[in-house]
């Protein structure tokens, strides 16, 4: 296992809004303006994010004109989210119970140690 590899792939994969944008791009590629306007996010903050999904290959872009059109990885994004679409629809039915429950233990265990 490749620790640090896994740490740089999970990272990427924890933002929320990067996540919004593999979301988005999951029926087909679009431009920047689309994907800036069509997730309410500023202009600067996509192309920061699109920047960090590219340089891990979750996407790539492709110059057309003046613009730059971005699509997922095919080969090995896709296929992992539909992995894990099937894996949440299966095991993760009450996801918001896990994130709750860990900061009750995380405030309990801090409490406990004063």
């Amino acid at each position: 296992m490749q620790l640090n590899e896994y740490n740089c792939f999970l990272n990427t994969l924890s933002n929320d809004k990067r996540l919004q944008i593999i979301d988005f791009l999951r029926k087909e590629p679009k431009r920047v303006t689309e994907i800036y306007k069509g997730l309410g996010f500023e202009q600067s903050t996509t192309s920061r994010h699109l920047i960090c999904l590219q340089n891990c290959g979750f996407v790539f872009v492709k110059p057309n004109g003046q613009e730059r059109v971005y699509s997922l990885n095919k080969q090995t994004i896709l296929p992992l989210l539909k992995l894990m679409d099937k894996h949440t629809h299966k095991y993760c039915k009450n996801l918001c119970e896990c994130g709750e429950n860990a900061k009750k233990n995380e405030g309990t265990l801090a409490h406990a140690k004063v």
